[in-house]
């Protein structure tokens, strides 16, 4: 048994609307699948797809060099040596919050560039 392709399609296009509803159903319960399926999924990529606009920096662990570490978290956030100390101690914690994709990208680089780790959120 061969397919005729050119005829089914001729079929369908000359089918009406409900007619076509009922093949689609027919198709569903025959093969035991669903034609929404690809929809609800195309959905869900454009959601994931949208991009992010604010980052979080993460100080994971100071590293080697604490007091250069130290220094960065200082120059970054504004903080005195106090505060700086404690948050770089107490790792790990978030450095800046709600940051460009270009100023978390920077501010990570300098702190690798000391030794310290980082992650981006």
């Amino acid at each position: 048994m061969s397919l005729n392709i050119e005829a089914i399609i001729a079929d369908i296009k000359v089918a009406t609307v409900l007619e076509l509803n009922d093949l689609v159903k027919a198709i569903e319960e025959e093969f035991g699948v669903t034609a929404a399926a690809p929809v609800a999924a195309a959905g869900a990529v454009a959601a994931a797809e949208e991009e992010q606009t604010e980052f979080n920096v993460e100080l994971t662990s100071a590293g080697d060099s604490k007091i250069k570490v130290i220094k960065v978290v200082r120059e970054a956030t504004g903080l005195g040596l106090k505060e700086a100390k404690a948050l770089v101690d107490a790792a790990p914690g978030l450095i800046k919050e709600a940051v460009s994709k270009e100023d978390a990208e920077a501010l990570k680089a300098q702190l690798e560039e000391v030794g310290a780790s980082v992650t981006v959120k």
